[in-house]
């Protein structure tokens, strides 16, 4: 069944495209667009602060694993670093003994002596050339490692950075959820002090029974003032009281003639 009614959908939307060309595209697309915000809509509030507080704890797999890569590129750049140090050291020491040969060599004398050992100053030129040329070889190569590691440190810096830049924007966001969640909560107090509270917690439930019963007590009171006020008619069946206009009379102290006259000239 639904796969029938994915085909005619399918089949109606293409006859529109034929049929209506752009404009039907236009239809569509705004139609998906005006469904998804209502959907966005519809979902909490209180939802979507949780998860966004999901998305923000999500974050901390993705720092710990910067992390791991900055820990690391500092071991590589400190081990550059003794590298380097330790070809200076060499380079230092070559340079001391090509400039202490050449200094033998300007003395014109035809051997001499190291380590207990006699060489011809022929011999002591093409070992000075051999250093000479290992010499400008390790100094290449110190070269290569020192503009390495100046390359791995600006890229091990642009990785702290980075990864500053994201603890300080996860310490933001997390700020700015608690401030959301003080706001929704200031408005559900607001909801519960408001005349009219549309919410369908337990809160309103009870205000509208509440409600109810205070409208059924109102008619309740209406109608028992009612029937005292209608009670008052003649009673057909009541005796009427023997001699009542001389028994008024003398209450006021007036007598028979008097009141006949009144009641004559009205």
């Amino acid at each position: 069944m639904i796969k029938k009614l994915v085909i005619v959908g399918g089949s109606t939307m293409l006859l529109g495209l034929l049929f209506f060309g752009h404009d039907a595209v236009s239809y569509v697309r705004t139609s998906a667009g005006y469904m998804k915000d209502s959907v966005h809509n519809s979902v909490p509030v209180e939802f979507q602060i949780k998860r966004a507080r999901r998305m923000i704890k999500d974050l901390v797999p993705e720092v710990r694993k910067n992390m791991h890569v900055i820990a690391k590129e500092e071991v590589e750049v400190a081990r550059l670093e003794e590298q380097i140090a330790k070809s200076e050291s060499r380079l230092g020491k070559e340079k001391d003994e090509l400039l202490r040969l050449r200094t033998d060599l300007s003395t014109g004398e035809k051997s001499f002596d190291y380590a207990g050992r006699k060489y011809t100053a022929e011999r002591v030129k093409v070992d000075l050339a051999n250093r000479f040329e290992r010499y400008k070889t390790g100094e290449a190569t110190l070269g290569s490692f020192q503009e390495i590691h100046a390359a791995r440190q600006r890229s091990l810096e642009a990785a702290r950075q980075k990864l500053e830049g994201m603890l300080a924007a996860r310490r933001q966001l997390l700020v700015d959820v608690e401030n959301l969640e003080a706001r929704l909560q200031m408005v559900a107090a607001a909801q519960t002090t408001s005349n009219y509270n549309f919410d369908d917690s337990r809160l309103g439930r009870v205000k509208e029974l509440i409600g109810e019963l205070r409208t059924r007590l109102d008619v309740a009171e209406r109608l028992v003032n009612a029937e005292g006020y209608f009670q008052d008619e003649i009673p057909l069946d009541q005796v009427a009281p023997a001699n009542i206009e001389e028994k008024i009379s003398e209450y006021f102290g007036e007598n028979g003639p008097k009141t006949e006259s009144l009641a004559a000239s009205e």
